[in-house]
């Protein structure tokens, strides 16, 4: 019996020890996806070049992926999933909501290339397409992007 009660006890501290650690990952990614909302409601929306409209004209460094006259794609610099990548436009469109139908062949060439690149990147068995816009939408990068998440089994409901 008494062996009994140490292979329980073993088992319970085991299994807190594990509470503990899931416990601190979860705090962890709310931490961060609460900064990101943060982040995205101080955002401001202006005019000029975004971090984006550098990446695309090679002024800081990005590990690109994917690159075409209309777009590009590159791996997300906090990724959320164990494969997260952008795809953007190469014309600075802020939001989703300022696109028009002139922009029409662009978004629907913006969809076709996450796919594109996810097959690429092995997420053949599914993957998330997600545009953020506008402040409540955490949007806080105020140029258009698509991100591209998979590599493990996605959530329901998603926010």
């Amino acid at each position: 019996m008494r062996l009994l009660n140490l292979a329980i006890f073993h088992v319970s501290s085991s299994l807190s020890g594990q509470k503990n650690l899931l416990s601190t990952v979860f705090s962890n990614i709310g931490r961060r996806m609460s900064s990101e909302v943060e982040k995205a409601r101080t955002s401001v929306q202006t005019q000029g070049p975004t971090i984006f409209s550098k990446i695309i004209n090679k002024e800081i460094p990005a590990d690109i992926i994917y690159e075409d006259d209309d777009c590009l794609a590159f791996r997300d610099i906090n990724p959320q999933a164990p494969t997260h990548f952008l795809v953007i436009p190469k014309k600075q469109i802020p939001t989703l909501d300022s696109a028009s139908s002139e922009h029409e062949k662009l978004l629907g060439h913006l969809m076709l290339v996450c796919s594109q690149v996810a097959q690429k990147e092995g997420l053949a068995s599914g993957y998330r397409v997600v545009v953020n816009n506008g402040p409540d939408g955490a949007q806080s990068v105020y140029h258009l992007h698509l991100h591209v998440l998979g590599g493990r089994q996605m959530q329901w409901p998603p926010g």
